[in-house]
């Protein structure tokens, strides 16, 4: 491009035509890598050819008659992760190994895949192998014996993250997605009407994510994931992949997972990545045959592990070194699903039946893989694994077969986490005695902070809501059954006691409030066509929505209290999503919330006091106005008569003397004079 100042005087051009110039202090920040990775990773790369060899130690010392057998091993335990093209075994002036072997493969990246995971393999009780690039040989002898300090990083300061919590009304957030995506809006909930604390067009390309603990909100974009905090909401790191789909947060929001169909190749497996959030470093990429069922990862309750299960093998890697747990996964055959404790480093799996093998149920607790519990099961369909939010139970939910039935009978096997050998309860699902065929399950669900489950079972319009309470005696007693409930979904409240049995999309969005400390039904209520039930992290307030990607009328999301009662009805144009910010864990002992709890009468004045605030119709922030515009008049009102004071004099000059404030406050001198003025007089002729 050539400015218009360089052109020949004599060339005529059209002043109005823009122009496409740079400005003389334009930098370009844009990299290479981010306009041309795909082809950037095509590039040929110069290499010497040692990138490619591997050093494995500790092989077995053995004689010429044995090298045959030692290649053999060798080879297919090395052989899975490339083609091997050349190997060399050094040896002895007696014509033995010396212990250690040089293999090369045919590509980089299969040497490297080789040292991630053939590195502490154990071969027998005296070999375990360490295997290593060979250009890491050149790379650590040519590191400087003298310290070097490293570069000092300005800090980035992002505020309070946590600002939300000194909220002095308490007012937790939520994030809602309308005008079919194009806006996104942070609000702060309110009994009366929802107060907007951010709101932006365009934030995110799909949906948002908000961290386990509130910290982040993430955003979708289609060159990768932008996290975001703090008061204003400001950019906090943002991680390139390219058509991004997909997230997970690990618990302690150290860690972030990302799916991609897009990017992942043989060579570089890039379909899902490991980020961390506070550095913004890719920590590694994994292939991935199917997203069918996300999160692929599923991580401990402490962030320490997280484990993937495929065919016939369950690996569990560790953080942060993000390598397999003793370098090896577990084989376990047939192994269908898994789960983690929420409070405890134990993983939960079950197989099905193999011949003559009964199907299993197994408990194993990390990072020892010692099996504290295995429950073998018979005529087995299927298995799900559902653990309460402390991990102190483990319901398995056992579909099968027996002889004599038609369908499928349903068992609850209720482990006992925090009982010695973990004790199993079984609780049947016998449904309609008059009826051959079994009764089917629609939802279960484990109160969060307590001991009790629900149930919904059977089939429209006679669906029954149950109600277990697991007793420290042994005993599993049904402490209630509601009939008839038009409900296939059960929402309970973060801390318990209440919950909502929700019809939802194809019930017309039935609801029915319940507290389950004396099972009363609280109220019966319907938004029509709900496809969303959404409980706040307190309990207090419960909203249910319509979103516009599951019907496109009727959009809106609607407040409730947790007893019930209608708050709001809010409608957006196009709604598609609300999703409540989360809370971190209290940092209160259980000690220290029971004597809050029994103390709750000494601060119940000021909380019904600010109750009555709020509900008056002069808010807080419309009394803050009367009291500003009170404060205005009276700092007027004082120039006012300063300024009368001050022209006292000039009035008795112009009144002769005559003092009119006098007169004002003696009224009995005063005559009272009237003085009529002829105005006007119009004659209006009336017509016949």
């Amino acid at each position: 491009m050539h400015d218009t100042d360089d052109m020949p005087p004599d060339v005529d051009y059209d002043e109005d035509e823009p122009s496409f110039s740079d400005p003389e202090d334009f930098v370009d920040d844009i990299e290479d890598e981010e306009l041309l990775g795909d082809l950037l990773r095509e590039k040929p790369q110069e290499a010497d050819g040692i990138d490619s060899v591997i050093v494995v130690d500790n092989v077995p010392q053995v004689g010429p008659e044995r090298l045959e057998k030692l290649k053999n091993v060798i080879h297919k335990i090395f052989s899975k992760f490339g083609k091997i093209t050349n190997e060399f075994y050094p040896e002895g002036p007696d014509g033995s190994t010396k212990g250690y072997i040089f293999l090369e493969y045919g590509a980089p990246s299969q040497a490297l895949e080789a040292v991630k995971n053939a590195d502490g393999y154990k071969l027998d009780k005296q070999h375990t192998f360490r295997v290593n690039v060979f250009t890491d040989f050149d790379k650590y002898m040519n590191i400087s014996d003298e310290w070097e300090t490293p570069e000092k990083q300005p800090f980035k300061d992002f505020g309070n993250m946590r600002h939300w919590m000194e909220d002095s009304d308490c007012r937790d957030q939520y994030s809602v997605i309308y005008e079919s995506g194009e806006r996104t809006a942070i609000f702060n909930n309110d009994p009366k009407e929802p107060i907007v604390a951010e709101e932006r067009a365009r934030w995110t390309e799909t949906y948002v994510r908000w961290s386990p603990k509130g910290t982040y909100l993430a955003t979708f974009h289609q060159r990768g994931i932008a996290l975001w905090g703090g008061e204003k909401f400001k950019q906090i790191q943002r991680f390139s992949h390219q058509g991004v789909s997909l997230i997970d947060f690990s618990p302690c929001e150290r860690y972030v997972v990302t799916f991609s169909p897009l990017m992942d190749t043989k060579e570089d497996p890039q379909a899902i990545i490991i980020w961390d959030i506070l550095t913004g470093q890719k920590k590694r990429g994994f292939h991935c045959e199917s997203s069918a069922h996300w999160p692929i990862f599923k991580w401990s309750h402490d962030g320490k592990f997280f484990a993937r299960m495929t065919q016939d093998t369950l690996s569990i890697y560790e953080t942060p070194s993000m390598g397999l747990l003793d370098k090896k996964s577990l084989k376990i055959s047939s192994i269908k699903d898994f789960s983690w404790s929420p409070g405890d480093n134990i993983l939960a799996f079950w197989v099905p039946e193999d011949k003559d093998i009964p199907a299993r149920v197994t408990l194993m607790q990390l990072p020892s893989r010692q099996e504290i519990r295995v429950r073998n099961l018979f005529n087995v369909v299927d298995c799900k694994l559902h653990w309460q939010r402390q991990g102190d139970y483990l319901c398995v939910k056992v579909d099968r077969t027996p002889k004599g039935t038609l369908g499928v009978v349903t068992n609850f096997e209720i482990f006992r986490m925090r009982e010695k050998q973990v004790p199993v309860d079984v609780v049947e699902m016998k449904g309609d005695p008059e009826s051959k065929n079994a009764e089917s399950i629609i939802a279960f669900a484990w109160e969060p902070n307590g001991n009790k489950f629900a149930v919904l079972h059977g089939e429209s319009p006679r669906i029954n809501a149950s109600f277990y309470h697991v007793k420290s005696n042994g005993k599993i007693e049904l402490i209630k059954m509601f009939d008839k409930q038009q409900a296939n979904s059960i929402f309970w409240s973060p801390q318990g006691q209440f919950m909502v049995l929700a019809g939802l999309r194809s019930m017309n969005g039935a609801l029915a409030f319940v507290d389950t400390s004396d099972c009363t039904m609280m109220n019966i209520a319907e938004h029509y066509m709900a496809s969303d039930v959404e409980w706040d992290p307190t309990g207090r307030y419960l909203v249910t929505s319509v979103s516009w990607w599951s019907h496109k009328v009727d959009n809106a999301y609607w407040l409730w209290t947790f007893q019930g009662r209608l708050l709001q009805k809010n409608n957006k144009d196009r709604f598609c999503q609300l999703l409540w910010r989360p809370r971190p864990p209290t940092l209160l002992s259980q000690e220290a919330i029971k004597t809050i709890k029994k103390d709750l009468k000494k601060y119940s004045k000021i909380f019904e006091q600010k109750d009555r605030l709020s509900q008056s119709k002069a808010s807080k922030e419309l009394v803050d106005k009367r009291r500003s515009m009170m404060e205005e008049y009276r700092q007027y009102r004082e120039a006012v008569l300063h300024q009368y004071q001050d022209q006292k004099a000039a009035r008795l000059e112009l009144r002769g003397g005559v003092d009119t404030d006098e007169l004002d406050s003696n009224t009995d001198d005063w005559e009272e004079e009237t003085i009529e003025f002829f105005i006007n007089e119009e004659i209006i002729p009336l017509g016949e």
